[in-house]
């Protein structure tokens, strides 16, 4: 439900203490750590699990041996997941501060089915049949939905409840298209159901090049709103009396969002539940600031999606469950209790 302003955000959000802001720190530090954990696990664990010392051979060596190629390979894999990790959870920390709503994710404002829609559009009428070709129209499709979004919310006047509602109007209707589009094309059927579902397995250092300029300059602008979005999240009274520039901050806030979930959905399908979970699990523990929730959540979201995938290639072996449908399952449970949660519903 969308309110004003978060209870524990009517106030200005003060100064943490140097000893809170010092355990923040820690904290974050040991995240990156976890991270460079989950990452290397990622690199030694497939289909078929290899010692660490071949991993480090082939990090550092090419010699063509079949341990070597299969580590240059999930390298591909792992950096892709931590871009599209990173793009995931940083743009649903944006769009919940946004829209005021914790349980916000990129799918709210339509970006996901925008990308979709796109790409099956690119796959039926003009027979693109390469990733390379998927992430350009994948892109684009999310940046058109997120303009329209804005414009029919009220551009300058938009507030959390436009955005919200013409975003799930233009979901609703994109998916309409896009399920009509693939059942009378098989062939579109065939070639994206597994796009469809969200997987990192087609990872190619051609995708990742592709796709950092996007996801590097979404990063930057999405960090630099930090401070701003603190002061919307508050409200739009008090943002005013602090002197925010409400219209400039939700403008670049959605162009942010859409650049960031774009270019993450174009580079492997839309992946669910990862913008909403890790947000909302670091606010629990940073408080409303989200000078340390947006740092938070970039490190960890990647933890969340590289974990997924590698559970997803250990459970069905030889075979592999795409990581979209991992984080579903993991994150249907999640989102049920949050929802349920006496907290959350008065929000």
């Amino acid at each position: 439900m969308l309110v004003d302003s978060p209870p524990e955000q009517r106030a200005e959000i003060a100064p943490a203490p140097p000893t809170r802001r010092a355990i923040r720190a820690f904290g974050l530090l040991a995240s990156v750590g976890v991270l460079v954990l989950v990452a290397l696990a990622s690199i030694a664990i497939g289909a078929k699990a290899l010692p660490l010392d071949q991993v480090w051979h082939g990090l550092f060596h090419d010699s063509g041996t079949y341990a070597d190629v299969v580590v240059a390979d999930r390298v591909s894999r792992t950096v892709l997941g931590l871009l599209v990790g990173a793009a995931l959870g940083l743009s649903g920390a944006v769009l919940q501060a946004l829209t005021r709503n914790p349980l916000a994710d990129p799918g709210l404002l339509g970006i996901n089915a925008g990308a979709s829609a796109a790409v099956v559009t690119a796959i039926t009428y003009f027979g693109v049949t390469s990733l390379s070709g998927y992430v350009w129209f994948a892109f684009f499709g999310a940046a058109a939905v997120g303009a329209l979004v804005w414009f029919l919310g009220g551009s300058r006047g938009a507030t959390p409840i436009r955005l919200a509602l013409a975003g799930t109007a233009i979901s609703a209707a994109l998916y309409g298209y896009l399920q009509a589009v693939m059942i009378m094309d098989d062939a579109a059927l065939g070639k994206m159901r597994f796009w469809t579902v969200g997987s990192l397995a087609s990872a190619t250092d051609t995708t990742i090049k592709q796709v950092v300029p996007f996801l590097a300059g979404g990063t930057i602008i999405a960090l630099a709103l930090a401070r701003p979005l603190n002061a919307v999240a508050m409200g739009d009274d008090t943002a005013r009396a602090l002197g925010a520039h409400l219209n400039r901050t939700r403008a670049l806030s959605m162009a942010a969002a859409t650049v960031l979930c774009g270019a993450a959905t174009a580079a492997c399908g839309p992946i669910v539940f990862v913008g909403l979970m890790v947000p909302h699990v670091v606010r629990s523990f940073t408080g409303p600031d989200l000078r340390w929730i947006l740092p938070y959540a970039t490190v960890l979201s990647p933890v969340l999606l590289l974990g997924a995938d590698v559970l997803g290639r250990m459970v069905v072996r030889p075979a592999e469950l795409q990581v979209g449908i991992v984080t579903a399952v993991l994150g249907g449970p999640v989102f049920i209790y949050l929802v349920r949660r006496r907290r959350t519903a008065r929000l």
